[in-house]
C-alpha cells in the first residue's frame, strides 16, 4: 500500500506555513506565505492564500494536481477561528475545494499543543500578537477561550504589552506615572527622542499604530533593570497563569501531571524572567503541571495531528518532527538573510 499524504497548515496573522507529509514520515514540501487568518481575510480570502501555497508545495514536491483531493488528510489550524461556527464554515468551504479527502479545522493553539507534546493532550498558551489558550484532556474533552481581545476580557500578547509600554513612557514623561526607562527606550526604538514626539507620529499616521507590537521585546529587555517594565512582564505572566488555571479547572485536571506548552513569539524568545514568572505562578495553583517552551513550530503539530488519524508509530512521528523542524529553521534563516540584504540595499 502506497504512503498516504497529509496536508498540514499553520495559518497566522502574519504568515502561513504549509507542509505535505507522507505517512511513512517523508516531508515532501514545506512552503511559507502571507497571513491566512479568515478573521482578517474572510473564508474565501483565506482559502485563496491556501490554494496558492498548496500549488507551490505540489510543484516543489513534483506531485500532479488533478481534479480530486490532493491529500488524504488535511489539518488546517488557523488564527481567527475562535468559535465553532467559524470552524464549521471554514471546514465546509475547505472541503468543497478538494484540499483533502478528510479536512479538520481548528484554532492554531491546538497545533502548538500537539507540536509541544508527544501525548497530544495538555495545555497550550500562545503569546504572539495576542494571547490565547486551549487545552485537551486525555479523554479528548477540550477547554478554550474565544480570545478576541478586550471584548472577551483578554490582556496579553505583543500588542497589549507594547501599548502598556507606550502609555507608561508617556506618563513617565509628564509626571502622571512613575519614572521608567521606557520613557527613553520606547521612542528610541522608533528613532525619536521623546514619548510626545512618538504620540504625535502616531497621531499623524507617520508611524502605524500596529507597529506597537514591535515594542514587546523592548519591554522584556528593560524589565531586567526597570520596575515599571518588570511590572508589565509580571502582569503578562499572571494572565498566562490565569488562563492555564481556568483551562485546567474546566477539565478537572488542576491536580494532574499535565504538560503546559508555551508558544508564540513572546514565549519562544525564552526570556528567563517571563518563563520563570509563569512557572512560579503555576506552581502555586497547579503544582503537578510541567511548563515547557515549545521548540517545534506549529506546522509540526498540524502534521502530527494528521498522522494521528492515520495511526502511525512513534518512529514516523520523530522523523516528521525532526525533518519539518530542520526545514523550518532553514526557511527562517533564508528569510533573515533576505531581510538583511534588503535592509543593506535600502541603506
Amino acid at each position: 500500500m502506497s504512503a498516504q499524504l497529509v496536508l498540514a497548515i499553520d495559518g497566522g496573522n502574519s504568515k502561513t506555513d504549509l507542509a505535505l507529509v507522507r505517512s511513512d514520515g517523508e516531508v515532501v514540501a514545506l512552503v511559507r506565505g502571507p497571513q491566512s487568518s479568515p478573521h482578517h481575510l474572510g473564508v474565501e480570502g483565506s482559502l485563496e492564500v491556501l490554494d496558492g501555497l498548496l500549488a507551490q508545495a505540489l510543484a516543489e514536491a513534483r506531485i500532479p494536481n488533478g481534479k480530486g483531493p490532493v491529500a488524504d488528510v488535511g489539518e488546517l489550524y488557523l488564527a481567527g477561528v475562535d468559535f465553532q461556527s467559524e470552524e464549521a464554515a471554514m471546514q465546509a468551504a475547505a472541503s468543497s475545494r478538494g484540499l483533502a479527502r478528510r479536512v479538520s479545522v481548528g484554532n492554531d493553539t491546538f497545533a502548538v499543543l500537539r507540536a509541544g507534546t508527544d501525548s497530544g493532550w495538555g495545555v497550550a498558551v500562545v503569546c504572539g500578537a495576542g494571547i490565547n489558550c486551549s487545552a485537551i484532556a486525555p479523554d479528548g474533552r477540550q477547554a478554550r477561550f474565544p480570545a478576541l481581545g478586550w471584548t472577551t476580557g483578554d490582556w496579553g500578547g505583543g500588542y497589549d504589552v507594547g501599548l502598556a509600554a507606550v502609555s507608561a513612557a508617556a506618563r513617565s514623561e509628564d509626571g502622571r506615572g512613575a519614572k521608567t526607562t521606557l520613557e527613553q527606550a520606547v521612542p528610541r526604538y522608533f528613532e525619536l527622542e521623546t514619548p510626545t514626539q512618538l504620540a504625535e507620529a502616531f497621531h499623524h499616521g507617520e508611524i502605524a499604530e500596529r507597529r506597537i507590537i514591535e515594542l514587546a521585546p523592548v519591554v522584556v529587555a528593560e524589565a531586567a533593570h526597570d520596575l515599571v517594565a518588570a511590572g508589565i512582564v509580571a502582569r503578562l505572566a499572571e494572565e498566562v497563569v490565569t488562563m492555564i488555571r481556568v483551562a485546567l479547572e474546566r477539565l478537572s485536571l488542576i491536580d494532574a501531571e499535565v504538560e503546559v506548552v508555551l508558544g508564540g513569539g513572546l514565549m519562544e524568545a525564552r526570556d528567563r524572567r517571563l518563563v520563570s514568572a509563569v512557572e512560579s505562578g503555576l506552581a502555586e495553583v497547579a503544582p503537578a503541571a510541567a511548563v515547557k517552551v515549545t521548540s517545534s513550530p506549529p506546522v509540526v503539530g498540524a502534521a502530527l495531528r494528521g498522522l494521528d488519524q492515520l495511526g502511525v508509530g512513534p518512529e514516523v512521528e520523530r522523523r516528521v518532527r525532526d525533518e519539518l523542524t530542520q526545514r523550518f529553521e532553514r526557511i527562517k534563516a533564508q528569510q533573515t538573510r533576505q531581510q538583511g540584504a534588503t535592509g543593506r540595499s535600502r541603506a
